[in-house]
C-alpha cells in the first residue's frame, strides 16, 4: 500500500489498526502523530468525522481505539420483512434480533456488538448500537392514508417499519398512491421513521407506474441533466479529414451486425475471410470515445448511471439516445467510426496474431439472431436469396464459432443453460404474453466472437502494465466448495478439488445433470456457490470462463468500463508508452471506474430481475382459478416454487397442504408428508391451479392439486 497517497483519516485508522496499539487520551495521540499545535483544532475535527462514521469510538475513559479493537464490528444491514436482520461483515454474517436493530433500516452501515455465538459453531448474534450511515434517504412506497395522519408501506420489504406521515406531510397523496417520501425523523426499536412525501408516482393500475416505482427506487432515472444534453445536441453526424486522418477505411468489406429484432443500440458488427488455414476475424465496435470526452458532462453522466438497464416496457440508456440509437449505433448503409479488432485464428482456434486499430466502416446489412439461425439451420430459401451476398461470410462465422467454442469448453469454461424470459405487452404495458426464449446458432456465434476478442483485448493491455479496467471472476472459496460438496452429496454428485479448484470440475458436473431432474437446483446452487463477476483495476483472471485475461470491450454504447478502456486503448496506441503522471491519473480514474461499474451492474439487475416479476405477476391476474403444470423448482420450510412452462413461477404453501403435516428435510430439499410419506422434491411434475396473485408485491401463490 501507498501510505503517501492515504488520506489523513485514512492514516490515522491505519495507524490505531496496528496490532501493538494501545487505546490513547487525545494529547497521547497528537503526541504520537507529531500533531503541531496549529492543527489540534483540525486533527480534533478529523476524529470527530471518523468517530460519526464509525470508524473510532471513544470509550468511557476517553481513550480512542477502532470498535473492532473494543469487541465491535462495522458493516451493512440487511434487513428482513420480519424484522430482524444481519450485519454483513467479511468473516461471516451476525444475526440481529428485531428488538435490537436501533432503528437501522436495510442498506445502511451500522456499529453492532456481538452477544452471543462467540464459540466455534454457533450462529453469532449481537445488537446494533450504532447507525454511523444511512442508506435510506427517501423510500418508495404504498401510501395508506386515514383521517389525520398516514403510512408509507415501503416496496422494499426489506425495510420492515413503515414510514408515519402527518398530515401535514401528505402533499396532496391519495390512498393507494406510489409516492416518495423523504425521511425527516429516523426512527427506533419502539417507534416508526418519520417522514413528508416529496413526489407522487401515481396509482399502481396507471400505466408506467409499477415501472417507474421500481426506477424511482433504484434511483435509475430516465431524463438526462440540461448540460449533458445540450453537450449531447452539439454533437454533428458528419466527419471531417481530422476525424478520419490515420483510420483504416473498412467501407470495401462485407462488415454486418447481429443482434435482436428489437435491439437499436448497435455496438458490434462483424467480418470474416479465410487466407489459408487461418480465419480473419474482423470485431468492429463503436467509437463511442470519439465522442464521448474524458471528463465531459457526457463522460461524468455515463460514470454515474454505469450502464443501460433493458425493462420490459423500455430501455433507460447510458448515454442520450442521439448517440446510442443514432451517431454511435452501426446502422447499415452509414459510414461510422469503430475500433477494430482484427485476429488471425488457426484451425484450433488459436489467436495467433491481432491488430488493434481506429477504423470506420459501413455495415451493409442488419442482420437478427432469428433470420441467421434460419440461414443456417433450415436454408431458409427466402432469406438465403435476400442475403446472398453474405452466405459465404455467414457459413465461415458459423465453422469459426464451433471451433472456438470447443476450445473454450476444452479448457473448462462453465456453461449456464438458465431458460431466458421474453415478455410482450400491449400499448398501455400490460403483458400479454411470456414464454421462453431460446438462443440459437447464430447467438452463439456472436457470443464466441465477443469472448475471443475480450479476452484478446485484455492480454493484449495486460503485458503494456498500463492501468486498465479487467473483468475477473475470482476462484470460489474453500467453505463455498465444501457447502456445495455436501448439497450435491445428497443427490449423488460431487466434485474434485480444493483451494486450487479447476473450472473443469464444475463443467463437468453440468454435463453430467443435464437433462435430469435435478439440472435446475444442481445448477442454481452451483452458481450461488461461485462468486460473483465484477470490474476490478487489477487482472485476477476470469474463473468461470477459464480464462487468463478478461475485459469487457465489446459494448461501450451501454457500459462504460467498455468505454473507459476504449479511451485507453487509443491512447496507447497513439501515443505508445504514457508519462508518469498520466498513469498516476489513469489509476485513480480505473480504480474508481470499476468500483461504480460494479455497484451499478449489480443494481441494474435488481431493478431488471424485479420488473420482471412484477410483469409475470400481472400476467397471472386473470387467470386466478386456471390449471398448469409445472416443475417443482425449489423446496423451502414453509412451501415449494413451482415454474410453469412460461417461466413463471408461484408458491404452494405448507398451510395449503391439508392432507397431511409436512416435515422439510433441508439437506436433501424436500416436504415429506409425516403419514402419507409422500415426498415434494425438485424436479417433479405437479399440477396446480393459480390460488392468488398480488402484482405489486410480486406474489403468485399456487393451491396442489389432488
Amino acid at each position: 500500500m501507498d501510505i503517501q497517497n492515504l488520506s489523513r483519516e485514512e492514516k490515522i485508522v491505519m495507524f490505531m489498526h496496528q496490532p501493538n496499539y494501545v487505546p490513547l487520551l487525545f494529547d497521547e495521540l497528537a503526541s504520537v502523530l507529531c500533531v503541531a499545535d496549529e492543527d489540534m483544532g483540525e486533527f480534533a475535527r478529523i476524529l470527530s468525522v471518523l468517530i460519526s462514521k464509525g470508524q473510532v469510538m471513544v470509550t468511557k475513559k476517553k481513550r480512542y481505539a477502532t470498535p473492532e479493537s473494543l469487541g465491535f464490528i462495522t458493516g451493512k444491514f440487511r434487513g428482513n420483512d420480519r424484522g430482524f436482520g444481519f450485519v454483513l461483515v467479511d468473516d461471516g454474517d451476525v444475526f440481529i434480533p428485531a428488538e435490537h436493530t436501533f432503528g437501522a433500516m436495510n442498506g445502511d452501515t451500522v456499529m453492532a456488538q456481538v452477544t452471543s455465538g462467540l464459540t466455534q459453531g454457533k450462529r453469532r448474534e449481537g445488537r446494533i448500537v450504532k447507525v454511523t450511515e444511512r442508506a435510506n434517504v427517501t423510500v418508495v412506497g404504498t401510501f395508506e392514508k386515514s383521517r389525520n395522519f398516514g403510512f408509507v408501506i415501503p416496496d422494499d420489504k426489506r425495510i420492515s417499519q413503515d414510514i408515519f406521515v402527518s398530515k401535514g406531510d401528505v402533499n396532496g397523496a391519495k390512498d393507494g398512491d406510489k409516492v416518495v417520501v423523504k425521511i425527516t425523523k429516523w426512527g427506533d426499536a419502539r417507534r416508526n421513521p418519520e417522514g413528508s412525501i416529496c413526489e407522487i408516482i401515481g396509482a399502481w393500475d396507471e400505466k408506467g407506474v409499477d415501472v417507474m416505482s421500481v426506477m424511482k427506487r433504484y434511483g435509475i432515472n430516465d431524463v438526462f441533466p440540461k448540460k449533458v444534453l445540450d453537450e449531447c445536441d452539439r454533437i454533428e453526424d458528419r466527419f471531417t479529414d481530422d476525424d478520419l486522418s490515420g483510420r483504416c477505411d473498412f467501407r470495401d468489406k462485407i462488415i454486418f451486425t447481429i443482434d435482436g429484432a428489437d435491439a437499436k443500440d448497435l455496438d458490434d458488427a462483424v467480418s470474416i475471410e479465410k487466407s489459408g488455414d487461418e480465419y480473419i476475424l474482423g470485431v468492429h465496435i463503436a467509437d463511442v470515445s470519439h465522442y464521448v470526452t474524458e471528463s465531459s458532462h457526457l463522460d461524468k453522466e455515463a460514470l454515474k448511471r454505469g450502464t443501460s438497464v433493458y425493462f420490459a416496457d423500455r430501455v433507460v440508456p447510458m448515454l442520450p439516445k442521439k448517440l446510442s440509437n443514432g451517431v454511435c449505433s452501426l446502422h447499415p448503409n452509414v459510414d461510422r467510426l469503430t475500433l477494430s479488432v482484427i485476429m488471425n485464428i488457426n484451425e484450433n482456434g488459436d489467436v495467433v496474431s491481432h491488430q488493434i486499430v481506429e477504423s470506420i466502416i459501413n455495415s451493409c446489412e442488419r442482420m437478427t439472431y432469428d433470420d441467421v439461425t434460419k440461414i443456417i439451420e433450415e436454408s431458409d430459401s427466402e432469406l438465403t436469396k435476400r442475403y446472398e451476398k453474405i452466405l459465404p461470410s455467414i457459413s465461415l462465422m458459423h465453422e469459426l464459432s464451433g471451433i472456438l467454442k470447443k476450445k473454450r469448453n476444452a479448457k473448462g469454461s462453465i456453461d449456464f443453460d438458465f431458460p431466458e424470459t421474453k415478455i410482450v405487452l400491449d400499448e398501455g404495458g400490460f403483458p400479454i404474453d411470456i414464454y421462453r426464449y431460446k438462443t440459437g446458432v447464430s447467438n452463439g456465434i456472436i457470443e464466441e466472437f465477443m469472448l475471443v476478442c475480450n479476452q484478446t483485448v485484455a492480454e493484449y493491455m495486460y503485458w503494456t502494465e498500463i492501468p486498465f479496467v479487467y473483468r475477473i471472476h475470482e476462484k470460489p472459496s474453500l467453505e463455498k466448495i465444501t457447502a456445495f460438496n455436501e448439497f450435491a452429496g445428497n443427490l449423488g454428485y460431487k466434485i474434485s478439488g480444493g483451494e486450487d479448484i479447476h473450472p473443469m470440475e464444475f463443467a463437468k458436473l453440468l454435463n453430467k445433470i443435464k437433462g435430469t431432474r435435478e439440472e435446475r437446483i444442481v445448477s442454481t446452487v452451483m452458481l450461488r456457490s461461485l462468486m460473483k463477476a465484477r470490474y476490478d483495476s487489477e487482472n485476477q483472471g476470469h474463473f468461470g470462463l477459464a480464462f487468463k485475461y478478461y475485459c469487457h470491450f465489446t459494448s461501450p454504447i451501454r457500459r462504460y468500463p467498455d468505454l473507459i478502456i476504449h479511451r485507453i486503448i487509443k491512447e496507447f496506441v497513439k501515443n505508445g508508452q504514457l508519462s508518469d503522471e498520466r498513469i498516476t491519473k489513469l489509476k485513480s480514474i480505473v480504480a474508481t471506474a470499476s468500483y461504480l461499474s460494479s455497484e451499478a451492474e449489480v443494481n441494474a439487475q435488481d431493478a431488471e430481475r424485479e420488473v420482471e416479476d412484477i410483469k409475470k405477476a400481472e400476467y397471472m391476474l386473470d387467470k386466478v382459478g386456471e390449471e398448469f403444470t409445472g416443475i417443482i423448482s425449489s423446496v423451502t420450510s414453509f412451501g415449494f416454487f413451482v415454474e410453469l412452462d412460461n417461466t413463471v413461477e408461484g408458491l404452494v404453501r405448507v398451510a395449503d397442504l391439508d392432507d397431511d403435516y409436512y416435515i422439510y428435510d433441508e439437506k436433501h430439499f424436500t416436504l415429506t408428508g409425516e403419514r402419507t410419506k409422500r415426498t415434494f422434491k425438485i424436479g417433479d411434475e405437479v399440477s396446480v391451479v393459480v390460488g392468488r396473485v398480488d402484482a405489486e408485491y410480486k406474489e403468485v401463490d399456487f393451491i396442489l392439486m389432488t
